[in-house]
């Protein structure tokens, strides 16, 4: 999980709690279209000037979009999820447009009626009807109608240091499927010495919680449970104590996961470049900020996937359309989006500038499309992959076989909750497991008081 994505469910927090009408989000726009028939539509997703390959990109983009589009204006704006700017924008009706979303966020704003409905448009936009339902559900309510369109999703799996692999008599194309492996891998790396850790977790500033959700879906359990409306915790079970308790014993027993505890989001990142962390539990989007801000090499790091198997956490991005859009800004809304964003065709160009410019392609993400888009995208990213794809061909080889779960409702509430969890377990070798978990899931049962 990148620090953006951390951030974006903290948004999601503070939109819970702003409680306002579709009226509130703006009425119908086409007060700013343009004069002579154009429509003007306001976008953000743009990347800052201080990323000058990726802003200099999106501007290309929107050029060529206009280009061919002469009747569409687009207005793009820097930014995506700032959960400091979010919850003022939407209550004073100053949200973009079409505006960048994540997976956590359209949930509450549909349930709201802050975003406007675009199910009608859609059969004009063929390429909806190849997206995978179960990600294009993250958009709907539960009456099937549709507020927005996927960009890209993400599942966790198992992030290895391929040459401590070899190095610890571990072989590196095999990575640990299980979680009895996970610990007698971290073992074998931890006796290589020099301060090396064989496995490693988070347990500060909510990314302790976040884990302990990754891991207790991977064994089967779940967080929380939608029991005739109401929302209940789930993860005082055998399936929370296996996790807490292999934490423990491989944190106190096996001496395998280091003394510095209390980590957060970079710590783990920044050990993987040192070379000094075996293993952690991350998307394929750490790799390359392993590689570009922690002097790692693509060719060190391999990609398993998440042990045990019986489920994953996943999420993603996308865009939803503003409250009160009219007809024409919705379809123009469509018509940039399915161009750029949710759109296989341009998988062929968009590649071979990231191959040019030395940005990575081929890292293992779940395809958002089914049939052929689909295939065409999978074509579109071998022929200019740039990264070692073998490396990650256990955690391909195994995403159609592992469930993907989405965050618990209230997540970074909950994930706060389960830190302190994870820190005592990993802090006090004496930490009563069980009374952990039943002191969380109190706190938690009132969490989830709120959610509707």
């Amino acid at each position: 999980m990148s620090s953006t994505r951390l951030r974006s469910a903290l948004g999601l927090l503070l939109v819970a709690g702003v409680a306002l009408s579709a009226a509130a989000c703006g009425g119908d726009d086409d007060s700013t279209a343009s004069k002579g028939g154009k429509v003007t539509l306001v976008i953000n997703g743009l990347p800052p000037g201080t990323e000058q390959a990726t802003h200099d990109r999106f501007l290309a983009n929107v050029a060529e979009f206009e280009k061919a589009h002469p009747d569409i204006d687009i207005d793009a704006r820097e930014g995506k999820m700032d959960p400091q700017t979010f919850p003022a924008k939407l209550a004073g009706g100053q949200l973009e447009d079409v505006f960048y979303v994540y997976f956590t966020d359209p949930a509450s704003l549909i349930a709201k009626r802050q975003v406007s409905d675009i199910s009608k448009y859609l059969k004009d936009f063929p390429i909806a009807s190849q997206l995978k339902p179960e990600v294009l559900r993250v958009f709907q309510d539960d009456k099937g109608a549709t507020y927005g369109l996927p960009y890209k999703n993400y599942s966790m799996g198992l992030l290895y240091n391929r040459e401590l692999f070899t190095k610890a008599g571990l072989d590196p194309d095999n990575p640990p499927k299980t979680w009895a492996d996970v610990r007698v891998a971290a073992q074998k790396i931890a006796a290589l010495g020099d301060d090396t850790i064989g496995y490693g977790d988070y347990s500060k500033n909510n990314t302790g919680g976040w884990h302990f959700t990754t891991e207790l879906y991977s064994v089967g359990g779940d967080v929380a449970v939608n029991e005739g409306g109401t929302w209940k915790a789930a993860f005082n079970s055998p399936q929370g104590k296996q996790v807490l308790q292999q934490l423990k014993d491989m944190r106190w027993t096996d001496n395998s996961m280091g003394q510095k505890q209390l980590l957060e989001w970079a710590d783990l990142l920044n050990q993987m470049g040192s070379g000094k962390l075996g293993m952690y539990l991350a998307t394929a989007d750490n790799i390359p900020t392993i590689v570009n801000q922690y002097k790692g090499k693509y060719e060190t790091y391999g990609l398993g996937p998440i042990p045990d198997g019986k489920g994953t956490l996943g999420g993603g991005e996308g865009y939803l359309f503003k409250a009160g859009l009219s007809a024409d800004k919705i379809k123009a809304g469509l018509t940039w989006l399915t161009f750029w964003f949710t759109s296989a065709d341009r998988y062929e160009a968009e590649n071979k500038w990231s191959s040019e410019t030395k940005q990575p392609v081929g890292l293992p993400e779940p395809a958002i499309f089914t049939g052929p888009a689909a295939e065409t995208q999978a074509t579109a990213d071998k022929k200019y992959a740039n990264v070692p794809q073998a490396n990650y061909a256990p955690f391909v080889a195994s995403m159609s076989s592992i469930p993907v779960k989405l965050e618990p409702p209230n997540a970074q509430q909950i994930y706060a909750t389960l830190d302190v969890a994870m820190q005592k377990v990993l802090t006090d070798k004496n930490a009563n497991v069980d009374q952990l978990l039943a002191d969380a899931e109190t706190q938690v049962n009132q969490i989830l008081t709120s959610v509707k």
